[in-house]
């Protein structure tokens, strides 16, 4: 992750889950079997140059593994 995300992330949605999600079968394979779905949400992340910036951030995530692949989408701020 090129970001960390302070606070909490705020509008949390699921958008994609189960076959849905096209990147499924190497989720499986990296990370191992769940329930797993494509969500979205809001926060201030901290850049790489230590900016900080409001951004849409995307991750996948599945019941007993946890949130993984964080994704900034755009940013919100300009």
């Amino acid at each position: 992750m090129d970001f960390e995300i302070i606070g909490k992330i705020r509008q949390t949605e699921t958008f994609a889950r189960g076959s849905a999600i096209r990147e499924l079968p190497r989720l499986r394979k990296i990370h191992g079997l769940g329930n797993w779905r494509k969500r979205k949400g809001f926060a201030i992340v901290r850049l790489n140059d230590g900016t900080l910036r409001d951004a849409e951030i995307h991750w996948y995530e599945a019941n007993g593994i946890g949130k993984r692949e964080f994704k900034i989408k755009r940013y919100l701020d300009i």
